[in-house]
């Protein structure tokens, strides 16, 4: 059962490996079953009585069929977030440890301890150079790993320098000129990439000023205003309802904000 279920995400294979889960499709679909399962039970257990009470059996139906899809989806695309950040970690170190290769060739350092070397200095990017360290000393040519390694990393930034270096070993060219090509090609590309999100920054801000601060502050002036005036009555829930509101689109604003910001520092 849990091969069928797997057969049906053909990515999550891939996802894994990116992520460094060391589980096998079927063994992390039945732990997502399982996490699935619990989570239910635990939050059905705390509305059960809640809903019934109130008599919103159909709701408590509702809640019993929607919920545990969404639990399992969000689960089961968390590998894909998880290598989504690990991207962002990679490309904030990508440059520097193109640059600290580029150094250490220049100086007449074999290729395989300029690796060491920058898995060590740069633990980011060491993770994945790790990686092609080990399969190296079980016996396997360097190229080769580099190519393994390449397949199963998240970052394109990354997969474009490497590729680089083994192209460059395959054809017997000199290294240092492909990856320095390389390494200020990534560096153009990350500073256009600054560059969108600061364009895209300063509108995201504006909305921001207007819809979570000005229209806030100004729209529960008038509310008081006009229930001074009108008579209209505000209850305790309703500003508790406008806060609760405000706080959703603080935390929404912010998520925004943080999803695109690039994850390198230039």
């Amino acid at each position: 059962m849990f091969k069928l279920i797997a057969d049906k995400f053909p990515d999550l294979k891939l996802d894994l490996e990116q992520a460094q889960i060391s589980k096998k499709p079927e063994e992390y679909i039945k732990n997502v079953l399982l996490m699935t399962v619990i989570a239910t039970f635990g939050l059905g257990m705390s509305l059960v009585f809640v809903l019934i009470k109130a008599e919103k059996s159909l709701l408590f139906i509702l809640f019993l069929i929607l919920v545990p899809f969404i639990i399992f989806f969000f689960f089961i695309h968390s590998p894909k977030v998880k290598a989504g950040k690990r991207v962002k970690d990679i490309d904030s170190e990508i440059v520097y440890a193109g640059r600290y290769m580029l150094v250490e060739l220049s100086a007449g350092m074999p290729l395989f301890d300029v690796l060491v070397n920058v898995s060590q200095a740069y633990p980011k990017v060491g993770m994945h150079i790790q990686d092609i360290i080990k399969r190296v000393e079980v016996g396997t040519p360097l190229d080769t790993a580099i190519n393994q390694v390449i397949e199963i990393t998240p970052s394109p930034n990354f997969r474009k320098m490497m590729w680089q270096i083994m192209n460059s070993l395959r054809t017997g060219s000199d290294v240092s000129v492909a990856l320095e090509s390389m390494v200020e090609q990534i560096s153009k590309e990350q500073l256009i990439e600054f560059k969108t999100y600061e364009r895209k920054l300063n509108p995201l801000v504006m909305f921001y000023l207007m819809v979570a601060v000005i229209l806030p502050s100004l729209g529960i002036t008038m509310m008081s205003l006009l229930s001074t005036f009108l008579g209209i009555q505000l209850s305790f829930g309703i500003l508790i309802g406008i806060a609760i509101f405000l706080i959703f689109v603080q935390f929404m604003f912010l998520s925004m904000i943080r999803s695109s910001r690039p994850g390198f520092a230039l």
